[in-house]
């Protein structure tokens, strides 16, 4: 696995996506917005070292609760070390099937123009992109902090996006 820290684990949580999820909190965000929720992640090397002990032991949780809905990504970005996150990613689905929610302060139009986060979207059923902006803070959004913040239902085997309102898994 690349180099990547995991800075928590929420084995079962309502705050990171539809319904009850896995959520993985990564190291290591350079966007640094201000108000950010977590600026103790923005560091690569808070946390731990995430070790393929912490994988198995992350695999083994999640296809052991029959009640998860899916898995989150967030951190600090994911797509901070994005080689890391499309490994991370492709072993999540492959072993657990499950739906993935991944935040970024990336948008999905800036993913698209690197290859290697390009990849990574395949593996993501919903994506919430877009950096935190203090003067669009919302407390009544659902899943996200700011009105600029989208959440994206992806489909990648068709090359569309659904924005939140529309399709939802």
């Amino acid at each position: 696995m690349y180099p990547l820290n995991i800075i928590n684990v929420y084995p079962e949580t309502i705050a990171d996506g539809y319904g009850l999820r896995y959520a993985i909190y990564l190291a290591g965000c350079r966007h640094a917005c201000p108000g950010c929720h977590n600026p103790d992640s923005w560091s690569p090397t808070a946390g731990e070292p995430f070790t393929e002990e912490i994988m198995s032991r992350i695999i083994d949780e999640i296809n052991a609760d029959t009640l998860l809905d899916g898995v989150t990504i967030t951190g600090g970005d994911p797509f901070y070390n994005p080689e890391a996150l499309l490994e991370l990613l492709a072993r999540l689905k492959r072993e657990t099937r499950q739906n993935i929610w991944c935040y970024t302060g990336f948008t999905y139009e800036a993913l698209l123009k690197n290859d290697v986060m390009r990849d990574c979207l395949y593996y993501i059923d919903t994506l919430v992109d877009g950096p935190f902006v203090k003067h669009l803070y919302d407390p009544a959004l659902l899943f996200r902090g700011s009105r600029n913040q989208r959440i994206l239902h992806l489909h990648p085997k068709s090359h569309t996006i659904a924005q939140e309102g529309g399709y939802r898994p």
